[in-house]
């Protein structure tokens, strides 16, 4: 699979707006993280690894791959739901898919279209489906359709690295925006740097929030 697109031009306009992340980004080195450019594709994916293990996710995905041969709106919307629970995944999971397809197959949601729609379009296209809310609609955003400004509020390893990075024990929607307005219009390839600060990428940098006061 390929990986999100990104170069020199990106981390050095984050570099001069942001010292700390600047040094992050030094010290840490090219970022790497796969995306799947079909979005009905990553969409049915995103929602198989809901609440499971990465390991699971991976493994009920290989069955979809293996049995389906290709999973678009036209393959999902023929099998039933029973044949898509069979996969591992939930019935609940497997009527949210069976739904997304059904509207894309009656054209009720025009995936390529959301190309040319603003960020807030997009979030809010992706996040009228069943079973999917914003977090993933941002996710899909990022790692299938590579928009290059998204920061997410509602994923807990975003603000992880934030408080790693800047040594807060916790980190309000007013001060997230403070730093998502400052990455702008790279968020995305920010979001990269916050992750892999959050997942132990700087060496001896913990997180704020874990730190316990010590009893008096």
């Amino acid at each position: 699979m390929p990986f999100f697109e990104y170069s020199r031009i990106e981390t050095e306009y984050l570099s001069a707006r942001d010292r700390r992340l600047g040094d992050a980004i030094t010290r840490i080195g090219p970022v790497q993280r796969t995306v799947d450019s079909d979005l009905f594709s990553a969409l049915v994916n995103a929602i198989v690894g809901q609440q499971i293990s990465t390991k699971a996710q991976a493994t009920i995905w290989g069955r979809f791959l293996t049995e389906l041969g290709t999973v678009t709106p036209e393959v999902i919307d023929a099998c039933t739901a029973e044949r898509l629970q069979s996969l591992g995944i939930s019935y609940r999971k497997a009527g949210y898919i069976k739904s997304a397809a059904r509207r894309v197959c009656a054209g009720e949601l025009d995936l390529a279209a959301l190309h040319n729609m603003s960020d807030a379009e997009v979030c809010r296209a992706l996040s009228s489906l069943d079973g999917v809310g914003v977090w993933t609609a941002e996710m899909l955003m990022t790692f299938s359709m590579q928009r290059p400004d998204i920061v997410s509020f509602s994923d807990l390893a975003i603000q992880r690295g934030m408080r790693m990075l800047y040594r807060h024990r916790t980190i309000t929607r007013p001060l997230f925006e403070k730093y998502r307005k400052r990455y702008s219009p790279y968020g995305t390839v920010a979001s990269l740097y916050l992750w892999a600060i959050a997942g132990g990428a700087l060496e001896g940098v913990t997180d704020p929030a874990a730190r316990r006061r010590k009893p008096s």
